[in-house]
């Protein structure tokens, strides 16, 4: 899945980089990247001269075929449940190979037309369209349609002027393709006047105007199809494979950050590094769950925020929590479910999907009646696709959850706050909307291809809902890159917090063991040796103040230092377990704790940096959403909060939701996908470096 990952990324900064070539489509080459480039971000296609030879091969045939009298379905047949209906005028345009046959495109105009409502979208995004004329474009430059070049350059025309059709969101059960969506595009073509088009220009600004005015203002000669050619351009899975390609683009990035943001989880949540050791690989060689093993102990390399296992103890968990522990074991079957997606969608957007077909291989060419157009593939790739961002979030889910809770969290304050626990509930509402989220998800997760209707005079008995699965794939995706957007949030903060509380520790150790040795080191130990106790103590009390997380500092430490008194009891001789002694101790170790918190926390309030402490993948991601996108460690004085009685207001301070929003809209973009990816490549880098180091 790494190999997958990472050549799809770079296909994809190949073709943004190369700004002038346009990319030859031949049918057979098409890859994900170039549909994602041209869908959303303007990219050139074209067809070359030896492609534009094989498209004049099936032309000829079928007029050949025709001319011979032959009964092809749709030419000079009926369509559909209504193929056996042949009648003189439907020959006579058969055999004159010129004449007009619209109606394979018009008598799919049944939809709704589009709104512009925003509250009830009827129409398709305009990437969508886009990505589906270039998939149609090369399935038709394949040669086995008979379609004419001079059509296809009409298609190949508006997506160079960037006149994208509006189609409607629904209506097509994706049986004989989409024939629903695709019949607008070829309303389009033919401008037909009724339909209505985006004509974006090189400023990217948008109108919306008729098919008929924008091809004459562009100089496109409107398309009067042929026989053979409406079926040509409405039968087929581009717009299934289309939308289905461009959320498994999505899918792959998020699954990258998934990992990502676990190996964060690990860190933050003070996990440990052992349970990707490669030897639970070895002995279970998954090829997904060794990829993602072997991915998340790289990524944990150089990490100072690990349990080592020093920790261990009664009262201690010996290992983490299914959250972490298992990640590698949970994401591995969806890496390999999306890389058989991949080969899925890459194999459909170089198919001939519709039908009949010309077979112009032998010397003979023959006219090909099947069933091509049937997107049961795409729908199986999406279901997966689909089901796989449902698990992602379940993990990311858990992991979040357990980073805002401090039953859990081992150490982190509650609702990672960075301020008094009893004023501050900074994460709260967050671990409440990534409860909604999740449901959401687990309700889009649902298979779609078992609810098939039959269709069209019962001869659409069997139909894939690709398009249906595509999009409902898409919305998934909407659901999880929220999630994954307030799990990077999150864990931000706690990989923070965690460094913070780690820094004041170190120093708390220094002042505990002075405070001890002022305090005990005077008096005979028979017992125990003084050192042996100073180390007991203090396991002790750190221990307590890491429990007593949701108690404000003012008395968080004194409560801790009350909690090591059985340890005194057993251990000084009852002569100087005096009262008064040990209630000095308290005293001075509460109030050199809370002193030296409030001298940690403001420092690392004026200039949060966790990045000396992390490991290869968290250092990436931390570093960039903290200077790249400029998301703060949040603290009170960063939010928005009500105004005091007589406090004059400031500047405009963010939501938490809009500092969410920020890394959605990063995530959206594509920007956190790179940053993934790369930490991904850097592990492929450093396996070929060591390749004894993991197993493969």
């Amino acid at each position: 899945m790494n190999s997958v990952l990472i050549r799809h990324w770079a296909a994809l900064n190949n073709v943004l980089a190369n700004h002038d070539d346009a990319r030859d489509l031949d049918g057979k080459t098409l890859d994900l990247a170039t549909v994602v480039a041209g869908a959303r971000y303007g990219k050139r296609v074209s067809l070359s001269q030896r492609t534009r030879d094989q498209i004049y091969r099936s032309e000829k045939a079928l007029k050949k075929h025709l001319a011979d009298g032959e009964l092809i379905y749709g030419v000079n047949t009926g369509f559909g449940g209504s193929a056996d209906t042949t009648t003189n005028a439907m020959l006579q345009a058969g055999i004159k190979v010129d004449g007009s046959n619209p109606s394979a495109v018009s008598k799919q105009f049944g939809n709704i037309l589009p709104l512009d409502d925003p509250t009830s979208a009827t129409i398709m995004p305009e990437a969508w369209t886009r990505a589906t004329m270039i998939v149609r474009l090369n399935c038709l430059s394949l040669g086995a349609s008979g379609i004419r070049q001079s059509v296809l350059d009409v298609l190949l025309q508006m997506i160079e002027d960037h006149i994208t059709p509006r189609v409607p969101l629904r209506g097509s059960i994706s049986a004989s393709g989409d024939l629903n969506p695709l019949s607008y595009v070829g309303g389009a073509m033919q401008g037909h006047p009724s339909i209505h088009v985006w004509k974006r220009d090189h400023n990217s600004d948008c109108q919306v105007k008729g098919a008929d005015v924008a091809l004459s203002e562009n100089s496109i000669q409107p398309v009067r199809l042929h026989a053979k050619e409406g079926l040509a351009i409405v039968n087929g899975t581009a717009t299934s494979a289309a939308v289905g390609g461009l959320a498994l683009h999505e899918t792959l990035g998020l699954a990258a950050m998934s990992q990502i943001l676990a190996a964060m989880s690990v860190e933050a949540l003070h996990g440990m590094r052992e349970s990707f050791d490669p030897f639970f690989a070895k002995v279970r060689p998954h090829p997904g769950q060794t990829t993602a093993a072997n991915n998340l102990f790289k990524f944990l390399n150089k990490s100072k925020l690990l349990n080592d296992g020093d920790e261990m103890g009664p009262g201690v968990l010996r290992q983490d929590r299914y959250s972490i522990r298992t990640s590698a074991q949970w994401m591995g079957p969806l890496l390999e479910d999306l890389e058989l997606a991949y080969q899925q969608i890459s194999a459909e957007l170089n198919s001939v999907t519709d039908n009949p077909l010309i077979d112009t291989s032998g010397p003979n060419a023959r006219i090909m009646h099947g069933g091509n157009f049937q997107a049961k593939s795409v729908t199986s790739a999406m279901e997966k696709t689909r089901q796989a961002l449902q698990s992602m979030g379940r993990m990311l889910f858990s992991q979040c959850t357990e980073l805002i809770d401090p039953s859990k969290n081992h150490g982190l304050p509650p609702n990672l706050s960075a301020d008094e626990p009893s004023i501050s509930f900074t994460f709260k509402g967050v671990d409440i909307m990534i409860a909604a989220l999740q449901s959401e998800l687990g309700f889009l997760a649902n298979p779609v291809g078992n609810h098939v209707q039959t269709a069209e005079m019962g001869n659409q008995a069997l139909n894939s809902l690709a398009l249906i699965s595509s999009r409902y794939t898409l919305e998934a995706v909407t659901v999880l890159s929220q999630m994954a957007a307030a799990h990077l949030v999150a864990v931000c903060q706690a990989l923070d917090l965690r460094v913070m509380n780690t820094q004041f520790m170190q120093a708390l150790e220094q002042d505990f063991m002075a405070i001890f040795d002022a305090s005990f080191k005077v008096h005979a130990m028979p017992s125990k040796n003084i050192s042996v106790l100073a180390k007991e103590a203090w396991c002790a009390f750190s221990k307590q103040v890491g429990q007593l997380q949701s108690v404000d500092s003012g008395s968080r430490f004194h409560q801790a230092a009350r909690a090591v008194l059985p340890i005194f009891v057993t251990a000084l001789p009852p002569s100087d377990a005096s009262p008064t002694l040990i209630q000095s101790w308290i005293d001075t170790l509460g109030a050199q704790a809370l002193n030296s918190y409030r001298i940690t926390h403001e420092a690392y309030c004026k200039n949060p940096d966790a990045t000396p402490y992390l490991g290869q993948a968290s250092r990436m991601m931390y570093a960039y959403v903290r200077q790249n996108l400029n998301i703060p460690f949040i603290t009170e004085e960063t939010l928005w909060r009500p105004l005091e009685p007589g406090e004059t207001a400031g500047p405009a301070m963010p939501t938490m939701g809009d500092v969410i929003g920020i890394a959605y809209e990063a995530i959206r973009r594509g920007e956190l996908y790179t940053v993934a990816v790369e930490c991904i490549r850097n592990v492929e880098q450093d396996t070929v470096k060591c390749p004894n180091c993991l197993v493969k």
